[in-house]
C-alpha cells in the first residue's frame, strides 16, 4: 500500500469531524434543511459513548448505487444491515450531518413493545381484533428481532420488561383493563401492582398510584447502540457518508438523481429514514405527512447510596408514567436518574430555560430528595409523531422505487430495528406477505389537507398543539 493508499484508509476510518456548531433551534417544520456536517446535540449518550467510529466521508464526486438510503440513524442503519445480511444488497446511506446525529442520539433509550402512539383496546378499535392480534405479533417479533440485533453490541442493555405508572388513581381502572386484555387476549402476561407495592418494592415514587408491569421492555445507551449499528453496517460492506444532505431529488426514467453538495447520486431504489428531522422539502411525498413534536430529556449526576435508598429504586428498568404529556425515566448503570417529557412548541423555544425546569420540578415531585441536584446533561429532540398515531414502512407508489419507514411517534427504540428489517424487505421486493395496515398505506395527511404547504400550514398546526397541550394538562393534572 502507497502514501496514498494509506492516507485514504486512515481518512475512512476515522469519523468525520463536524463542519459546523449544533443548532439548538433546528425546527424541520420550518426550516429548509436540517444543516450540513452539523455537531451532535450535548446529550448525555454522545458525552459518554467514546469517539463515534469510522465512516465513509463525505460525498465528494458523482457517483452510483444500487439502493441508497436517506438518514443514518437506527431506521436508516438497520435496513442497510438487514439489505446486506438477507438480500446481499450493499446500500449507500446518506446523512446530512453527523452519524446517527438526530432522533438516535437524542430520545430516552427506553426499547418497549410497541409501535406507534396507540395501545392494544385502540387497536382493536381501529382495525378488529384479528388485525391487531398481527399487530401485537408484529411487535413481538421485532423485540426478539431487537435482542438479537444487539446481542454483540455493548450498549449498556438493561432488561426486565416496563412498569407503567400510574400518576393518579384515576388511571388503575383503565391500566387494570388493558393488562386483563393483554393477559386474556394477546396472551402477554402483563401484571397490576398496587401503589404500596410499586412503592416498597420497585422505586418510591411519590406520585406513583399503582402500576402495570410488560414482560417486555429494555433500557440501552442510544449512542452507543446507534455507534455499534454503524460499525455492523459498514463491517457488511455499507457505504455511510455523513455531511451529505440531499439538496435536490429528480427522478427520471425510473432512475433517482440525489444531488449532495459533493455531487450527484445516482440510485435504483431509495429508502428515507430521516424520522422527526424530515424536512418538508426533501421530496414531496413527506410534506405535511409527520407531525414533529419536541422532547426534553435530563441527566443528573450520579447518585449516592443514600439518595438511591431515599428514592428506593430497586430497578433499573425502564418507567414511564400513565400522563399523556408522559414522563419518561429510569435509573441508569452509572447510577444517574435520567428522566424526560414533552418539551416546547416551536424550535427557536426549545433553549428556553423553563422546559429543563418543567423537568426537574417533574423530578421532585416523583423524588423529592432529589430536589435540586446537579444536572450534568440536558437536551432537546424531535419525535417523529404520525397524524393517526401510528408508524408506516411502505412504498407508496408502487410504479416508483421510492420507500420509507417513519412515525414511530417516541416508541423508535426497538421497532425501527424491526421496521428496519421491514422497509428492506420492501426495497428487496420480499414484501408481498406484508398486511398490515402499516405497510399498506401512506402516512396520512392532517385534517386541513387544503393547506397544501408546511410554510402556510405550520402556524396553525402549531396553534392547534398549544391548545392540545393545554387540554392534555388539565386532563393529566386538574380534570
Amino acid at each position: 500500500m502507497d502514501l496514498a493508499d494509506k492516507e485514504v484508509a486512515r481518512t475512512l476510518s476515522a469519523a468525520t469531524a463536524p463542519r459546523a456548531a449544533y443548532d439548538p433551534a433546528y425546527d424541520p417544520l420550518l426550516d429548509a434543511t436540517p444543516g450540513q456536517g452539523r455537531d451532535y446535540a450535548p446529550t448525555y449518550w454522545i458525552g459518554t459513548a467514546g469517539e463515534p467510529p469510522g465512516d465513509d466521508g463525505p460525498v465528494t464526486k458523482d457517483m452510483d448505487a444500487d439502493v441508497v438510503i436517506i438518514g443514518s440513524g437506527f431506521t436508516g442503519l438497520t435496513t442497510a444491515i438487514f439489505l446486506a445480511q438477507e438480500y446481499g444488497i450493499k446500500a449507500t446511506v446518506l446523512e446530512a450531518n453527523r452519524t446517527a446525529w438526530g432522533c438516535s442520539t437524542r430520545n430516552g433509550g427506553q426499547a418497549q413493545c410497541a409501535s406507534g402512539r396507540l395501545k392494544r383496546s385502540q387497536w382493536i378499535a381501529r382495525w378488529g381484533l384479528d388485525t391487531a392480534l398481527k399487530m401485537h405479533r408484529e411487535c413481538v417479533e421485532g423485540m426478539e428481532n431487537f435482542k438479537e440485533l444487539i446481542k454483540d453490541i455493548d450498549c449498556d442493555p438493561q432488561p426486565g420488561g416496563h412498569l407503567y405508572v400510574a400518576h393518579r388513581a384515576k388511571v388503575m381502572p383503565v391500566l387494570e383493563k388493558e393488562a386483563a386484555l393483554l393477559r386474556e387476549t394477546f396472551g402477554y402476561n402483563a401484571r397490576i401492582f398496587d401503589a404500596q407495592t410499586v412503592r416498597n418494592e420497585w422505586v418510591d415514587d411519590h406520585e406513583a398510584q399503582g402500576a402495570m408491569h410488560e414482560p417486555e421492555g429494555i433500557g440501552v445507551h442510544a449512542a452507543k447502540l446507534a455507534f455499534g449499528y454503524l460499525k455492523k453496517a459498514r463491517a457488511l460492506g455499507v457505504k455511510v457518508h455523513p455531511a451529505s444532505p440531499v439538496q435536490g431529488w429528480e427522478t427520471r426514467n425510473g432512475q433517482h438523481y440525489l444531488r449532495t453538495p459533493g455531487g450527484i447520486v445516482r440510485a435504483r431504489a431509495v429508502g428515507v429514514a430521516t424520522g422527526g428531522y424530515t424536512a418538508n422539502a426533501l421530496n414531496p411525498e413527506f410534506r405535511n405527512r409527520l407531525f414533529p413534536i419536541l422532547s426534553n430529556s435530563m441527566v443528573t449526576r450520579p447518585l449516592t447510596q443514600a439518595e438511591i435508598e431515599a428514592c428506593n429504586f430497586r430497578t433499573h428498568q425502564v418507567l414511564t408514567d400513565t400522563r399523556v404529556l408522559r414522563n419518561y425515566y429510569r435509573l441508569l448503570p452509572d447510577n444517574r436518574l435520567q428522566i424526560g417529557s414533552r418539551s416546547a412548541i416551536t424550535g427557536r423555544d426549545a433553549p428556553q430555560a423553563q422546559y429543563r425546569r418543567n423537568l426537574e420540578e417533574a423530578m421532585a415531585r416523583k423524588f423529592p430528595a432529589l430536589k435540586g441536584i446537579q444536572i450534568d446533561y440536558s437536551w432537546w429532540g424531535w419525535v417523529d409523531v404520525s397524524h393517526d398515531m401510528m408508524p408506516r414502512i411502505v412504498q407508496p407508489n408502487k410504479d416508483e422505487t421510492l420507500y420509507y419507514a417513519m412515525g414511530y411517534g417516541g416508541n423508535g427504540v426497538m421497532y425501527s430495528a424491526q421496521a428496519g428489517r421491514r422497509l428492506a424487505q420492501l426495497i428487496a421486493g420480499k414484501g408481498g406477505e406484508l398486511d398490515l395496515p402499516i405497510f399498506q398505506s401512506r402516512l396520512p395527511f392532517p385534517n386541513v389537507r387544503e393547506m397544501v404547504t408546511s410554510e402556510v400550514f405550520a402556524p396553525f398546526r402549531r396553534l392547534g398543539q398549544r391548545f392540545l397541550y393545554r387540554w392534555y394538562y388539565l386532563k393529566d393534572e386538574v380534570l
